[in-house]
């Protein structure tokens, strides 16, 4: 089945002029989810009023849209929830681990790639001062570096904590070989999906992973600072379950019964653990919206259309802008690639900054990537040529040597 993109486009708010190739930083802004606020707040919150808590049904809305997410990811029913930031749940997921090894005290190192996203490290670091008298080990390698690492540590891991898909390059772990390693040596694995989630297949529990985060305003398309998630497999619930082991952050709303107002803790089961507090609802409506956008895509025709798509910017660029310093930073393999594109130069910023003045949108990350991201449900074969052949004119015509290029913003 192919994915025809005359399907979705115009379902996207596009503004005119624009070659949109940042949906791996912010998704399009979906035309439903414009509606569906709307009626939020007009309605719902406009007419409804607090009543609407109950006959909007707002009070679940972690859940319903957990639940579609799991759909997204190949996890089950019950065993993802929206919640909080990427972070936030992160620090949730790598508690949850060391909490699921209190069994194995010898356990204590956590192993991460250094090149994985900063907050992940930030968080880890900052776990390991929290719990200084577990003496928790910090273990940050190199991706060429990792299995051995795993191997090497594997006896004393409590948790592999990895990004799928590298933010910078866009280099793409087998989930499924990494997470069987770090389980072969008894230690936990957790996933941060950001950049895969709607980017291409996740299978989470045919991979067999323990844990789970992400973030759903990237390719997802739920808004900037939508709600993010997170996976824990069932075993994993059952056990925390059986064991009586209280919530990672003890919020209200993971108090099994929040409206008693009880003045003593008493955790929720299952996946409701992981929430804290109350919901946004506004940014939940447009994340719901895009959501069910989402659950119509065929997600391998998605693929399909993906490595289309980088495979043809990739030989453009690599055609148009020959001689222009621009060094291949992501794998040409598709196989071991995400949903980008990334080039690295010595001017990366600047180019990028007049990119986006001429309307072809990407973004930089330090110290020299020019990063594309691709959505195939609304960009288009052209649009990959006419970014590829704006980025010529920039490098030809030395737009990049413009002052106001080079003057950098607090966010690149």
């Amino acid at each position: 089945m192919s994915l025809r993109i005359e399907d979705y486009r115009a379902q996207f708010a596009l503004p005119d002029g624009v070659i949109y190739l940042d949906g791996n930083s912010l998704g399009v802004l979906p035309k439903t989810a414009v509606a569906a606020v709307q009626k939020t707040v007009t309605e719902e919150w406009g007419n409804g009023l607090i009543r609407s808590w109950n006959t909007a049904d707002w009070v679940t809305a972690p859940q319903r849209c957990g639940d579609k997410i799991a759909r997204l990811i190949g996890a089950n029913a019950g065993e993802v929830i929206a919640c909080d930031s990427t972070s936030v749940n992160l620090f949730k997921a790598l508690i949850t681990a060391l909490a699921l090894q209190v069994n194995s005290p010898e356990r204590s190192v956590i192993i991460s790639d250094i090149d994985n996203f900063p907050t992940d490290l930030y968080i880890a670091q900052g776990l390991r001062e929290l719990l200084a008298s577990r003496n928790i080990e910090l273990q940050f390698v190199k991706r060429a570096d990792m299995n051995a690492t795993i191997a090497e540590f594997g006896a004393r891991a409590a948790v592999v904590m990895l990004t799928q898909v590298d933010y910078r390059t866009g280099e793409r772990y087998d989930m499924k070989a990494v997470t069987a390693l770090a389980q072969s040596k008894g230690a936990l694995m957790l996933w941060d999906l950001a950049h895969s989630t709607c980017a291409f297949p996740v299978a989470v529990n045919a991979c067999n992973a323990d844990l789970a985060v992400g973030c759903s305003y990237k390719y997802v398309n739920g808004g900037p600072g939508a709600p993010a998630f997170i996976f824990a497999a069932k075993r994993h619930l059952d056990t925390l379950d059986a064991t009586g082991s209280s919530a990672p952050i003890s919020g209200w709303f993971a108090h099994q019964a929040p409206f008693t107002f009880d003045p003593v803790f008493k955790v929720a089961r299952g996946i409701e653990r992981f929430t804290v507090g109350t919901p946004p609802i506004l940014q939940f409506a447009a994340l719901e919206a895009a959501l069910d956008m989402w659950l119509t895509v065929d997600m391998d025709a998605l693929r399909a259309a993906s490595v289309v798509l980088t495979e043809r910017f990739i030989a453009e660029v690599e055609s148009q802008c020959a001689g222009f310093g621009l060094t291949l930073a992501t794998p040409r393999d598709a196989n071991i690639r995400g949903s980008q594109v990334s080039f690295r130069h010595v001017e990366g910023y600047a180019i990028m900054q007049a990119l986006i003045a001429r309307g072809a949108i990407g973004d930089f990350r330090a110290p020299d990537i020019l990063r594309f991201g691709f959505t195939p449900l609304y960009v288009t074969e052209d649009d990959v040529v006419g970014a590829a052949s704006h980025l010529r004119d920039v490098m030809k015509l030395r737009e990049y040597e413009r002052a106001d290029f080079r003057a950098r913003g607090k966010v690149t």
